[in-house]
């Protein structure tokens, strides 16, 4: 049998490409994805991890102190749930102090009117939905612990810190309620993160800071009642698809801040950004980190 100059050829062809595979594992190995690029984030500090494992997936400036702003009402619902034999159900009357410090402070508020009773599940509610510094100052009167309103407030930011140092925080603290700050009020981007992941281990906490607006029965000084609305300022519920909460904050030496967490195909991110340039930037840079959360989760 005669071999033809083509088949020669042919043989050739295929061996040299046999070597080739052999010698390189070029044609056999797939090409791995290049890994997404860090995306950048107008905020001054960013932190981002897989609340599953703790994984951390984006750093900015993530240990640096700064100004949490209405964040640090996240901590202020924290120490409320966490209270031995808490009834979600007790009622709080408004009392006119606390309606007064919104007006001296020109505070975010939930619009708590004196002689209201309301329960503490709804100014869980108040708090966190409308970011209400009236419904903070309400939970620390109850939760504190002393004889004046001074008192209980001083033993309720005390809780606060304790808390922080339980959980870890090392560079975390509180000088107030609400994050209106006396000028020792501070977190980090990954403090912020460790507590919001924490905080959500709380079905009453997750419930409420996923909820886009909510309508709450509350009796009246005179026995009868009315109805309070309330909207979040978390523009990610409704934006973003998964987004489960968390909090907003802002103030003059704040910025605009957010502590922000959302869940896809079974994965959860969770982050914060602080000091941004405005309330349209953070929600943009919310929304960078979790995108590239997801990506390399």
């Amino acid at each position: 049998m005669k071999t033809g100059i083509k088949d020669v050829r042919r043989v050739s062809v295929v061996a040299m490409t046999a070597s080739a595979i052999l010698a390189g594992g070029a044609l056999t190995t797939p090409a791995h994805a290049a890994a997404p690029p860090k995306p950048s984030i107008t905020a001054k500090g960013g932190f981002v991890m897989n609340n599953g494992n703790g994984k951390t997936l984006f750093t900015k400036a993530a240990d640096t102190r700064r100004s949490t702003g209405s964040t640090t009402k996240i901590m202020t619902a924290r120490v409320v749930l966490g209270q031995r034999n808490l009834n979600l159900n007790s009622k709080v009357t408004v009392q006119k102090a606390y309606s007064d410090y919104i007006v001296r402070n020109n505070a975010s508020s939930a619009r708590l009117i004196v002689g209201d009773k309301v329960t503490v599940r709804q100014l869980l509610y108040g708090l966190m939905l409308p970011s209400g510094c009236d419904a903070a100052y309400a939970l620390a009167d109850k939760f504190g612990k002393g004889s004046t309103r001074a008192k209980r407030v001083k033993n309720f930011i005390g809780q606060m810190n304790t808390t922080a140092k339980n959980l870890n925080l090392k560079n975390t603290h509180f000088d107030s309620f609400d994050g209106i700050g006396n000028g020792s009020n501070y977190s980090t981007p990954r403090d912020l993160t460790k507590l919001a992941s924490n905080s959500m281990k709380n079905s009453t906490f997750r419930s409420v800071v996923k909820t886009k607006s909510t309508k709450q029965k509350v009796t009246t000084k005179s026995g009868g009642y009315r109805y309070m609305s309330w909207s979040n300022t978390n523009g990610l519920l409704g934006s973003y698809r998964g987004a489960i909460g968390v909090k907003t904050g802002s103030g003059p030496e704040a910025k605009y801040c957010l502590v922000f967490a959302a869940t896809r195909s079974g994965k959860t991110v969770i982050g914060t950004v602080l000091t941004s340039s405005s309330a349209a930037n953070r929600t943009k840079d919310a929304k960078k980190l979790m995108d590239y959360g997801f990506k390399v989760a």
